[in-house]
């Protein structure tokens, strides 16, 4: 079970990292979703590396909380802007769009590299 997780994991972060490849800061996306994939691909092959879990599960919930505090993050999203819908468009036409999406991405990754170091 653990593997089609990763599986799916994988690949979904690889699609992640090629759509944010024409994103405004691919130098910072694009490895973060790379590092996911490599690590939930890696598992398939029964190769667990839990430290590297922590250490990057502690980066990403460190940046998922400088998104969640900062100018149009998700604390405005909620608080000043009312929580209007994410998804209507793929277009990030408002500025709390953009952050607010990138919160969840990072706590998705967070979610599964801790899937994999409570199974490892």
């Amino acid at each position: 079970m653990i593997t089609i997780i990763n599986i799916i994991f994988c690949l979904s972060f690889l699609v992640f990292a090629y759509l944010n490849l024409n994103d405004v800061d691919p130098w910072l996306w694009v490895p973060i979703y790379l590092s996911a994939a490599v690590c939930c691909g890696l598992v398939v092959f029964h190769l667990v590396y839990p430290r590297l879990y922590l250490c990057l599960i502690a980066i990403y919930l460190v940046h998922a909380g400088t998104i969640y505090f900062s100018k149009d993050g998700v604390r405005d999203w909620i608080t000043k802007y009312n929580r209007p819908s994410l998804v209507e468009t793929m277009q990030a036409d408002k500025p709390y769009i953009e952050k607010t999406r990138e919160f969840f991405g990072l706590l998705i990754i967070a979610g599964a590299l801790l899937i994999n170091y409570i199974a490892a």
